[in-house]
């Protein structure tokens, strides 16, 4: 008998035990894919020259400064680059009905320099001077539509009233825009000498990444006004690519006359959008 209750308790044992066994859950490991590149791959990552740059089809650049209301006695100048807030909102929404994608400057690199893809209808939506309705106003009617865009910061402004602070450069980054360098004071690159360089292009590159902990490779130059002679101190103090506005490029370096429109405000939604097609209809 007892030998019979031992060989029982055996055997419940063991049932118990394939039970457990089968009913645990079964450790599985994800593949990590190897990202490293392929000798073919690495091949193909062959930078286009300017002349094949040039050929690129050019992506059409807007380019804001104020948003807000002004009065019809307003001066011209503030009619040019002022667009009221209303307008504003209406551009962004004709953008997405017309199957507009907004896009960022390493895209704009990767399909200049490498021929990558870029999406259908590309648009790049880009605020000049820091002003601060460009985050109250301009990023949160962009998030609407999901777009983002690239803000060129002048770092003088920066945290003073009705500008730009570092909070909102910080956030402005993190949610996905793109932080771009706009020079100290806006002084225009034409008239640098001496330690000027330093002043308007490293020293506002330094301050940016500080306050968004990630490289700062993209410039705009103050009233879209540039000479052969900066170039060289662009590249040296580290940035990838600079716009101009709707003028020819450089022959030698289209990277650093690349061209952008400004957005008047005496301009109707539908005008935006035709001279938007027009000023970038395989202009070269």
């Amino acid at each position: 008998m007892k030998k019979l209750i031992f060989l029982s308790t055996i055997g419940l044992f063991l049932m118990f035990s394939c039970q457990q066994k089968t009913t645990a859950p079964v450790e599985t490991k994800t593949a990590v894919p190897d990202t490293k590149a392929t000798p073919k791959e690495e091949e193909k990552l062959v930078m286009n020259n300017a002349a094949a740059i040039l050929a690129r089809k050019e992506v059409p650049i807007l380019c804001y400064h104020n948003i807000k209301d002004f009065t019809d006695s307003a001066g011209e100048m503030t009619k040019t680059y002022t667009v009221k807030p209303a307008n504003f909102a209406e551009q962004m929404k004709a953008l997405a009905n017309a199957g507009y994608h907004s896009i960022l400057p390493n895209q704009l690199y990767d399909y200049l320099v490498y021929n990558k893809p870029l999406p259908e209808k590309p648009v790049m939506i880009t605020f000049d001077d820091t002003r601060g309705e460009q985050y109250s106003i301009g990023a949160a009617e962009m998030k609407k539509y999901n777009f983002k865009g690239v803000f060129f910061v002048m770092t003088v402004s920066i945290n003073r009233p009705n500008y730009l602070n570092k909070e909102d450069i910080k956030e402005l980054s993190d949610s996905g825009n793109c932080i771009a360098a706009h020079t100290w004071d806006h002084h225009m690159v034409t008239k640098y000498a001496g330690d000027d360089w330093n002043t308007q292009l490293v020293k506002p590159k330094a301050k940016l990444e500080e306050i968004i902990g990630k490289p700062i490779t993209n410039f705009a130059y103050p009233f879209g006004l540039w000479n052969a002679a900066a170039i060289p101190e662009i590249k040296k103090s580290g940035y990838k690519m600079a716009y101009i506005l709707s003028t020819k490029r450089d022959s030698i370096d289209p990277l650093f006359t690349i061209r952008r429109m400004i957005v008047s405000g005496n301009w109707s939604t539908d005008r935006m959008m035709k001279s938007m097609e027009t000023t970038f209809a395989n202009k070269k």
